[in-house]
C-alpha cells in the first residue's frame, strides 16, 4: 500500500488570517509563526533599502488614500508620481495596441514620457526556437519577443513598466529581464476578455469543472 501524500499547509489553508489581524492568533503551520526575530528583522532591513522604502510608502499611500475610489489605471498613474517616475514603459500584447494607445494617450495627459514596446517587435519564427508546427496552426508562426521588449524599455531607462496583456509565460520572461520596477495594468484572458478572476468567482457554478477534475 503506497503512503498518503502528506499535504503541506500554507497561506491558503489558513482561516485564521492572524498576520492581518496582528493578534498572535495562528494555526501550527502558520508562516509568521515560524519566524525568528532574525529573520523579522532580515525583511525589516530590506525596507530600510532607499527604493524599497520609497515603492512601500508609495503603494501604502495610494491604497489609503484612494481605496475603492481609483480605478487601477488611475492608481498606477499615482502610485508613478509619488516614486518620482518620470517616463513610464509599456510592454503591450500586440492585440491590445489600441488599450495602449489609450493608456498613453491618459498617461501623457498627466504629464508622463511615455515609450512602449509591442510583443511582436524583432518577431522571431517559433518553429526557430523549437516549437512544434502543430502549435502554430492557430495563432501563426510568428513568435512574440518579451525579452526583447524588455531589453528595449531597459534601453529606453524607462522609470517604471507596465505590462499590458503579455502573454501566460511571456509576462514571466518580461519580468526576469527588465531592469528596475515593474506593473502589471492588465492581464491576458483570452476567453474572459482579460477578466481571469472571473474564473474564480465562477468556480463553483458556470466554471466548477476546474474543481471537479485536472485540467
Amino acid at each position: 500500500m503506497s503512503e498518503k501524500k502528506q499535504t503541506c499547509f500554507s497561506c491558503v489553508d489558513c482561516g485564521k488570517c492572524g498576520c492581518k489581524k496582528h493578534n498572535g492568533d495562528y494555526p501550527e503551520f502558520c508562516a509568521t509563526a515560524a519566524l525568528t526575530e532574525e529573520e523579522l528583522q532580515e525583511i525589516a532591513h530590506l525596507y530600510e533599502n532607499r527604493v524599497n522604502k520609497k515603492v512601500a510608502i508609495a503603494s501604502a499611500e495610494v491604497e489609503g488614500e484612494f481605496y475603492g475610489r481609483y480605478t487601477r489605471v488611475e492608481e498606477t498613474i499615482e502610485f508613478a508620481r509619488r516614486i518620482g517616475a518620470k517616463k513610464l514603459g509599456i510592454a503591450t500584447c500586440i492585440g491590445l495596441l489600441e488599450e495602449s494607445r489609450i493608456l498613453a494617450k491618459i498617461l501623457r495627459l498627466n504629464g508622463f514620457e511615455v515609450y512602449s514596446a509591442a510583443c511582436k517587435t524583432g518577431s522571431m519564427l517559433k518553429t526557430d526556437i523549437g516549437v512544434k508546427p502543430e502549435y502554430t496552426c492557430v495563432t501563426g508562426n510568428v513568435m512574440c519577443n518579451p525579452i526583447l521588449q524588455a531589453k528595449l524599455l531597459n534601453k529606453e531607462k524607462v522609470d517604471l513598466n507596465i505590462i499590458m496583456g503579455l502573454c501566460c509565460g511571456h509576462d514571466s520572461l518580461f519580468i526576469k529581464y527588465a531592469k528596475g520596477l515593474t506593473t502589471t495594468l492588465v492581464v491576458k484572458d483570452r476567453v474572459l476578455g482579460n477578466n481571469p478572476v472571473q474564473a474564480l468567482y465562477q468556480a463553483r457554478a458556470y466554471y466548477k469543472r476546474l474543481l471537479e477534475k485536472p485540467i
